[in-house]
């Protein structure tokens, strides 16, 4: 049989079905599972295999089936489901260093990916902060004892895109292990395994469920990473994925790249109607041409993506304005959803960093990032337009 495309792995790959033959994906909603006997048990404890379990916190049947299906569509040997997205980036960093070794991760990062890299320094890691959009400045900050490099191939919420070839070049050539935090580009415009990453990151929160449901994280790689230390740290930490999100979760995948191929379409529409307004200093996608990652992004995901960002003139009170205004568009700070979505970084996601740490990455006081969702576009247009002249 010739290799499944994508649209036919999100809608049938992982299945497990019980003796009933279900045709939906079925939910094991169980902690625990007998054994026929104690030397079964004992058997199963030195050697599960792919088909038993153990103890929900270990793994289930329903989890298991979207652990096989993202590693699937990622090209990955393996994955392990977490609670959330944050759980993942914590187990997918955490189980690879240990006091004395050294991180190298861009600064241009989600808030609570910089927390846990300061929760790391103070178990005694070292970690070194770079312009992630700067080759030379990864090759500096390399170090013998460097393990990890650490970046978001597309950054929240500045929308900068890393150049994921150039800096798994510099990491590999240093011994470092490479993770990336993949959610801008999402499974669909990923290529992140292709150009040689070791690790990847999803926030399964985001584009995977697409309803705004549950939490989910999930990290993909080589099944002697997967099945060594980060299953080894995450079951024993508790970080692992309840069986009714993973179930939730495999529904929202049927419709992943119908979904997200509409949400990038409606973000390059919005981008191109609004760009040049006279109330926005800059208008951030990187399927524009004025990104100055906009080749790098066509090479690496062939889409500038499902987000986009507005920087207003008016700072603060014109951001304020410009929210308060949307109709169809709500003021949250998820994305990846089916509805679209606005937040306001700077007192929101990444309200915790310094002022001149917000400064670093652009983020400004007007600044906008915005989630396209699956609504008509032009009724979005209009809505997005309105809300400017409002500000």
């Amino acid at each position: 049989m010739t290799e499944r495309k994508t649209r036919t792995k999100l809608v049938h790959d992982g299945i497990r079905r019980s003796q009933y033959g279900e045709l939906a994906e079925a939910m094991f909603l169980t902690q625990g599972f007998a054994y026929p006997s104690a030397e079964a048990a004992e058997a199963r404890f030195l050697n599960a295999s792919d088909d038993e379990f153990i103890y929900a916190r270990y793994g289930n049947p329903t989890t298991r089936m979207f652990e096989d299906r993202m590693a699937s569509i990622e090209g990955t040997e393996d994955a392990f489901a977490c609670a959330s997205g944050m759980a993942a980036i914590n187990g997918a960093l955490t189980c690879l260093v240990k006091a004395g070794d050294h991180i190298v991760a861009a600064r241009q990062m989600f808030g609570s990916c910089l927390h846990v890299l300061k929760v790391l320094q103070g178990f005694g890691v070292d970690v070194t902060l770079v312009d992630g959009t700067d080759l030379d400045a990864w090759r500096a900050a390399m170090r013998p004892e460097t393990k990890v490099c650490f970046f978001e191939s597309v950054s929240n919420p500045g929308l900068e895109v890393m150049d994921v070839a150039g800096i798994v070049k510099i990491a590999h050539e240093g011994g470092a292990t490479v993770v990336v935090d993949n959610v801008f580009a999402s499974p669909i415009f990923s290529r992140a395994v292709e150009l040689g990453a070791d690790v990847i990151v999803y926030s399964a929160t985001k584009h995977i469920d697409g309803g705004g449901r549950v939490l989910g994280g999930v990290v993909l790689g080589t099944k002697e990473y997967i099945r060594g230390p980060l299953e080894t740290y995450v079951k024993h930490t508790g970080g692992a994925m309840s069986p009714f999100h993973a179930w939730v979760l495999l529904s929202g995948l049927q419709t992943l790249d119908l979904r997200v191929r509409a949400q990038a379409a409606n973000a390059a529409a919005v981008a191109s109607a609004v760009a040049g307004h006279e109330k926005l200093a800059r208008t951030v996608y990187p399927g524009l041409m004025d990104h100055p990652q906009h080749a790098l992004a066509m090479e690496q995901m062939g889409s500038g993506g499902t987000m986009l960002a507005l920087d207003l003139k008016g700072g603060k009170e014109a951001a304020f304005r410009f929210l308060n205004a949307l109709q169809i568009v709500s003021i949250s700070n998820n994305l990846g959803d089916a509805k679209s979505i606005a937040t306001h970084p700077a007192t929101t996601t990444h309200k915790n960093l310094s002022e001149e740490e917000r400064e670093a990455i652009a983020i400004t006081p007007g600044l906008i990032r915005i989630s396209m969702g699956i609504e008509d576009g032009g009724d979005l247009i209009a809505d997005i337009k309105g809300a400017l002249d409002a500000a």
